[in-house]
């Protein structure tokens, strides 16, 4: 009987996220575009929750071909989104693994990289890697903010709205400038917002905020707890008139009974029972 021979495999597998470097060691820019870049990866991720997919990182490699591998450009955006993935951890983003690049993006800009964000990364992101949505920003120069769509294969800039926001039509929210203070640094933050204006908290925020919906509460619960005081107050009060009251009109009903009114009459005039008129004659 004839052998069979599987003769081996001639198509290479591309490398897995697992299989690619993840980590190479260069830190970012500075504190501020660190911080920066969590102020942005931070405050999505609430709304990100609220959705049933959906992925948000940030200063992690993007790979989107294997020329990377031979030229050793592993360098990924800053800050990146993309709906219709599943919620899951990952080391890198690899495009032939999820089947689809980042949606949107944001590069921090820097002397050092201001020139490749602006030019070659741009190229990379709309011929290559086709990101609908590109966004920059100068952390030390808030006007350096631009935005851009893809629109019939190449960039669009996003025009400012009313409220000085550029708006992701992809992600529905808009980028606006905000100045204040960010883990005890004051300057003017790239922070996410609704289309309404409101911006997504910091978790500083949210633990004034929750401070503040818990005073609320306490305070909605001493006003209860002294209304509720005061109707027992009241109720106490009328009570004791009542009996006032009451002991005033036996009172006179005695001075009629002891003035000779027959016990029918009493009991007419003051409206009491002739029961109790006659308890009272007793």
């Amino acid at each position: 009987m004839l052998e069979t021979v599987l003769a081996e495999p001639s198509i290479k597998l591309p490398p897995t996220q697992a299989e690619l470097p993840c980590d190479d060691g260069i830190p970012m820019e500075t504190q501020r575009h660190k911080l920066q870049m969590d102020i942005l990866i931070d405050t999505i991720q609430p709304w990100l929750y609220q959705r049933a997919d959906g992925y948000v990182g940030g200063n992690m490699f993007v790979y989107y071909s294997l020329a990377q591998l031979k030229n050793q450009d592993f360098r990924g955006p800053d800050f990146f989104a993309v709906l219709g993935v599943p919620k899951t951890e990952r080391l890198s983003w690899v495009v032939w693994e999820e089947g689809k690049p980042p949606d949107v993006v944001i590069e921090l800009l820097s002397e050092s990289t201001a020139n490749n964000d602006k030019n070659a990364k741009k190229l990379i992101y709309q011929n290559q890697m086709r990101v609908s949505e590109y966004f920059w920003y100068d952390p030390f120069n808030p006007n350096d903010f631009a935005g851009f769509d893809l629109n019939s294969g190449a960039y669009q800039q996003i025009a400012l709205n009313e409220k000085n926001q550029l708006v992701s039509k992809v992600l529905d929210l808009a980028l606006v400038r905000w100045q204040g203070n960010y883990r005890g640094v004051d300057a003017t933050w790239l922070r996410w917002a609704t289309l309404d204006g409101e911006l997504f908290p910091t978790s500083q925020e949210m633990v004034v905020i929750s401070q503040q919906r818990v005073d609320e509460v306490e305070q909605i619960a001493e006003q209860e707890k002294q209304r509720a005081e005061q109707e027992k107050q009241r109720a106490e009060q009328e009570k004791q008139r009542a009996e006032q009251a009451e002991l005033q009109l036996r009172r006179v009903a005695i001075k009629l009974l002891q003035n000779g009114m027959s016990g029918e009459q009493v009991a007419q005039l003051t409206n009491l029972d002739i029961l109790e008129v006659e308890k009272l004659i007793n």
